[in-house]
């Protein structure tokens, strides 16, 4: 499962980088044609201007470039600089003549400058019939004073247009980012769905593999306890009694761990909370594990800080927090040294477990507390179980605003602290 998520996750880490190098060329060739559209823009009412002054006696000497009687001083703002005043019905007909003939299809404020008078004297809107524009009202044309009298042609709605002439390209552009969204949604959701169906083929494996040997051993134990002369050996009788009642404390400890993962899934974590010192439930969590320590031969130390050690939380649920990760200490340790203690932190008392373990390594660290992840050495689980109790765990703590860190170095140990506050 680990290198086919790995392999997944790299295939979703190329197909982002190749989606965002499509959008950046994209929104490239976009500015792109914007830019071409401008200058033809520019192109088209230049030549509508150089032949208004081949058509109309505008200035006394045009000599053949127009540039020099001609000022562009803002993108939308055209000066042409006249000698005399023109016919005024011509000059509006020829206008729109040519922008017609150039293909110049947006509204036009046009303006006759008097430099006598240092104001506009004329004043016309020209509104072709295929204008690209959404307002059709007059706009405000900016006067500029010059020494000379000029012709201002004011294209208000110049960006509006040139959008509008890119129309194809944003709506392919649109649609294609559209295409690549979807995409991304649907590798996502495979990738979702590939996970929680290897999570749940992985549990169901550990699940059968956790139950499957308690369960041989438990029939085994029953068919030695059903032969006929069991009762004249009374020492095999209590043995394999005693092995049938291990093996379905087991069971049933694993059952109840499920049960309390599946509850807290569906609903609120009900606290029950009431004030108790902390210390007197770790030592009572200890106890509660005498039979583990023993078989594994643990040492576990404790440093109890003096005082106050008194926190409002649910004592049960506690109990299950303090008992996975003192369990989880010595399962993962090959002789267990365990160390135990409690300290006060601004306002919080602090729960202090640390191990001799294989420790976890900063990757793992960020997953512990996920459901049915557990550590793994290659392909190889390092401890039997479901990979539910650091998650339970942190429901827990999580249920009483408190905090749990981990820090850890792979073959040295790892140490949880329990943050939880004193009321």
């Amino acid at each position: 499962m680990v290198i086919r998520s790995k392999t997944l996750r790299f295939v979703i880490l190329i197909s982002t980088v190749l989606v965002t190098i499509i959008i950046g060329v994209q929104l490239f060739w976009l500015q792109k044609v914007y830019l071409l559209e401008e200058k033809q823009f520019n192109i088209n009412v230049s030549k509508s201007i150089r032949n208004l002054y081949r058509d109309m006696q505008l200035v006394n000497d045009v000599s053949d470039n127009v540039q020099k009687v001609v000022e562009n001083p803002k993108p939308d703002l055209y000066i042409l600089r006249i000698d005399c005043t023109p016919n005024l019905d011509s000059l509006w007909l020829n206008l729109k003549a040519e922008f017609t003939d150039f293909d110049v299809y947006t509204d036009c404020e046009a303006a006759i400058y008097s430099h006598e008078k240092n104001a506009y004297i004329y004043e016309q809107y020209i509104d072709l019939p295929d204008a690209y524009h959404t307002v059709d009202k007059k706009t405000s044309n900016p006067v500029l004073k010059r020494d000379y009298s000029y012709i201002a042609l004011y294209f208000p709605h110049r960006g509006e247009y040139i959008l509008k002439q890119m129309y194809f390209w944003m709506a392919s552009g649109g649609l294609l980012l559209l295409v690549l969204i979807a995409f991304g949604a649907s590798i996502f959701y495979l990738y979702r769905q590939k996970f929680l169906n290897e999570t749940q083929k992985d549990f169901v494996n550990n699940f059968t593999h956790e139950f499957k040997t308690p369960l041989a051993v438990i029939k085994i134990a029953a068919e030695v306890l059903q032969q006929p002369n069991i009762s004249e050996k009374p020492d095999k009788l209590k043995n394999y009694a005693a092995i049938i009642d291990e093996q379905t404390t087991h069971l049933q400890s694993q059952t109840q761990r499920l049960l309390e993962i599946a509850y807290t899934d569906s609903n609120t974590l009900p606290l029950e909370k009431e004030r108790f010192d902390v210390t007197v439930l770790l030592q009572q969590a200890i106890a509660d594990l005498h039979p583990l320590v023993e078989q594994k031969n643990a040492v576990i130390t404790t440093s109890f800080a003096e005082g106050n050690n008194i926190i409002n939380a649910d004592r049960y649920y506690m109990l299950l927090t303090f008992i996975n990760l003192i369990e989880n200490a010595i399962k993962y340790a090959s002789q267990p040294q365990i160390q135990i203690s409690t300290y006060t932190e601004a306002n919080d008392c602090c729960i202090s477990i640390k191990d001799n373990g294989i420790g976890i390594s900063a990757e793992n660290q960020k997953k512990i507390f996920d459901r049915f992840f557990r550590v793994t050495e290659g392909e190889l689980h390092t401890a039997k179980g479901f990979g539910l109790g650091l998650n339970f765990v942190k429901k827990v703590i999580d249920a009483h605003n408190g905090k749990i860190e981990v820090k850890s170095l792979p073959g040295t140990g790892s140490i949880f602290t329990i943050k939880i506050a004193m009321n």
